[in-house]
């Protein structure tokens, strides 16, 4: 196998979960110009159809699209069990999903709060999970968590968020202790700040993307395909004795103070 060819995805199926726009779509556009039959996945039907029929006109791969809800344990189970048979076997599952939501620690919800953990920790280990099964059976798997520099780094006014991704850090590790010997690698890309709709409201504010321009080495947002080579490293046989590690992408944030 060549240097090429090590990363070449021809020939597997990937799922990535919350994927109609932004980081999600980015990420699977990647997996499917690497060849991969790729699985697009979104609670709005409408939405994801349409998704599903723009990047199969861009990319000319096979993409495929499976609306249900990731929060739901009854419903993950039962679209992994489909996926496998309609689709076929899942190599690759990227938990991508994800919502964020800004107040002060002492105005913060219950609902919000929870809704925070359940979109971005409880989906990845129902999903990761019921995919796992199939994985195990086969002896080979690749699960990629998406985290964030806030895995590692808080800052006011998303502790919940904050708390949620250093809860995927270490469900990543504890998925690899469980996983590995299965032949399944698990480990986690960890985006640092990316111009995406999700932060479109700091994106347009000049104070905020002045100190990030500040604050981060590269002295820049991040562009979603930026994010694609670091995926595709730990989507494919590059990783293949990569297990349990954060792979952040986030323009040098964490290397500094």
């Amino acid at each position: 196998m060549n240097g090429h060819d090590i990363f070449d995805l021809h020939g597997k199926i990937a799922l990535v979960t919350g994927s109609s726009r932004g980081i999600g779509l980015a990420l699977s556009t990647g997996l499917a110009q690497a060849g991969a039959v790729t699985v697009l996945n979104g609670r709005d039907s409408e939405q994801l159809r349409l998704t599903q029929s723009e990047l199969a006109e861009a990319t000319g791969a096979d993409i495929r699209a499976y609306a249900f809800d990731v929060t739901d344990s009854a419903a993950v189970a039962d679209a992994a069990a489909r996926i496998e048979v309609e689709v076929g076997p899942v190599d690759i599952v990227v938990n991508n999903t994800g919502v964020q939501h800004r107040a002060p620690l002492l105005e913060f919800g219950d609902d919000d709060f929870r809704r925070i953990i359940d979109t971005n920790l409880t989906s990845a280990f129902y999903v990761g999970r019921e995919f796992a099964r199939a994985m195990t059976d086969r002896g080979r798997g690749k699960i990629v968590n998406i985290c964030s520099v806030q895995s590692e780094l808080g800052r006011a006014g998303i502790a919940p968020y904050a708390a949620s991704k250093g809860g995927l850090k270490m469900l990543t590790r504890g998925m690899c202790a469980d996983l590995a010997p299965s032949g399944i690698q698990v480990n986690a890309l960890a985006p640092g700040y990316f111009d995406t709709e999700l932060t479109r409201a700091l994106v347009e504010n000049e104070e905020f993307t002045a100190w990030l321009a500040a604050r981060t080495p590269a002295g820049r947002w991040g562009r979603t395909e930026e994010l694609v080579g670091a995926l595709l490293f730990l989507s494919s046989a590059a990783s293949d004795f990569v297990n349990g590690q954060i792979l952040y992408v986030d323009g040098g944030m964490t290397a500094v103070v």
